[in-house]
């Protein structure tokens, strides 16, 4: 089955901009959090890591921070950008554990999940 990627546009229905290259992010490994159909795990939300965040991350069950080679993962420190699911952001938000992201690399498909303002507050990159 071929993946179909959804449009590129931001949550400001903007060209989605990129979130990161090094590490290399997104469904698609592509460094945008573009996503598709098959993406069950919405990874829409281009958030920035913090110690805190990822220390709540693998406290969830999550540990984005142990590499894990065996599939391409180099492990995330604080400072990097990564396509985070839309669901576990927002249990990070309500839970007061949200990292800033960067609203112009985050797709517009989180919107089915998160609303527009509550993304905007977090927002590093709004002028």
């Amino acid at each position: 089955m071929e993946l179909v990627k959804n449009e590129a546009l931001n949550v400001l229905g903007l060209p989605l901009e990129s979130c990161s290259l090094d590490p290399k992010t997104g469904f698609f490994r592509d460094g945008h959090c573009n996503t598709c159909e098959q993406d069950a795990g919405s990874h829409t939300v281009c958030a920035v890591m913090t110690q805190e965040f990822l220390e709540y991350s693998r406290f969830k069950g999550n540990d984005l921070s142990t590499a894990r080679p065996e599939f391409g993962f180099p492990g995330l420190k604080s400072g990097d950008s990564w396509c985070l699911c839309a669901s576990r952001w927002r249990q990070a938000f309500e839970d007061g554990m949200a990292p800033r992201i960067r609203i112009m690399a985050t797709h517009i498909r989180a919107l089915e999940i998160i609303d527009l303002e509550t993304l905007k507050t977090h927002a590093e990159d709004l002028h």
